[in-house]
């Protein structure tokens, strides 16, 4: 789960243009980039966009749906389940207890479409609200259909009167960057990737990039996209290099052959539980078995 791309769930084009871009996840959005007029047009292009798939194919499909305070949760859902999803985005979650309602409805409707009882997982959207950043702890606990967190900056802005999320040199202000960090240490209590967010400037690639590798350097498994130009960079630089990958097989596999102890020496160098835990996440993310 390195990119994953919004797509808006009432353009066709966009829809069948986002297959094309690589992505590991396309998150068909019914919320912020739909029209309250055009709701129920957009769910239903989404519902036919998704059963014309097969789940089995990359890229995997996502859908946003619009947050629990809405009123429209519901309707979202009786449109799309029935198509077979990867899993629900579930924007300004509030905290655990909000995934556990979106659950408890995820039940209910895969049951009606006789689908297997926790097939469509749940990535929320956990600091657009300050009760939100404040509440991420609470992931901690756990809920067996969420597969990811990840976080936003523009609707929290909105929420606690910010004027802008980055200053001049187009770094995160405070507020934001402790929402960023905020994120990874839940997703890590919580034992799932955190998913950094979009990068609004997509003409600006270059500062793209380097938002990804301090992303990947921060502890970040994957990053959303707005633009599919944004894909292959977020796909090149979330994955592991040959060189990282040899290094982490080479750890693991010399604490292997000493029994795994505390500590192994490797070249001259000491490595210790840690950097073994570090190898063992590398490997995960390049889709390589730690006991290979």
């Amino acid at each position: 789960m390195r990119s994953l791309l919004f797509v808006p769930a009432d353009s066709e084009r966009k829809l069948e243009k986002g297959l094309e871009s690589g992505a590991d996840i396309l998150i068909v959005d019914l919320e912020d980039s739909v029209s309250a007029a055009n709701k129920r047009a957009a769910r239903e292009m989404a519902a036919a966009f998704i059963a014309g798939r097969d789940r089995a194919s990359a890229p995997a499909l996502y859908v946003r749906v619009n947050d629990l305070a809405t009123g429209l949760t519901d309707d979202d859902l009786a449109a799309v389940i029935a198509a077979r999803l990867r899993g629900v985005m579930l924007p300004k979650s509030g905290g655990i207890d909000d995934v556990r309602r979106l659950a408890v409805k995820l039940r209910v409707h895969e049951a009606r479409a006789g689908i297997e009882d926790g097939a469509t997982r749940i990535i929320p959207l956990v600091t657009e609200t300050a009760a939100g950043v404040l509440n991420a702890a609470t992931y901690a606990t756990g809920e067996p259909r969420m597969e990811a967190l990840t976080w936003g900056a523009e609707d929290l802005s909105a929420a606690i009167g910010a004027q802008a999320t980055r200053d001049a040199d187009g770094r995160l202000t405070d507020v934001f960057r402790l929402a960023r960090a905020t994120t990874i240490l839940a997703a890590s209590a919580a034992e799932v990737p955190a998913i950094d967010t979009v990068f609004p400037d997509f003409r600006d690639l270059d500062a793209f990039r380097r938002s990804c590798e301090e992303a990947v350097r921060d502890g970040f498994a994957g990053c959303m996209a707005i633009h599919p130009a944004q894909v292959p960079i977020i796909n090149e630089v979330f994955s592991p290099s040959p060189e990282a990958i040899a290094e982490a097989e080479g750890i693991v596999a010399a604490f292997a052959a000493e029994g795994n102890p505390g500590v192994v020496a490797i070249s001259g160098k000491m490595f210790d539980r840690p950097h073994l835990r570090r190898a063992e996440n590398l490997l995960s993310r390049a889709g390589k078995s730690a006991g290979a």
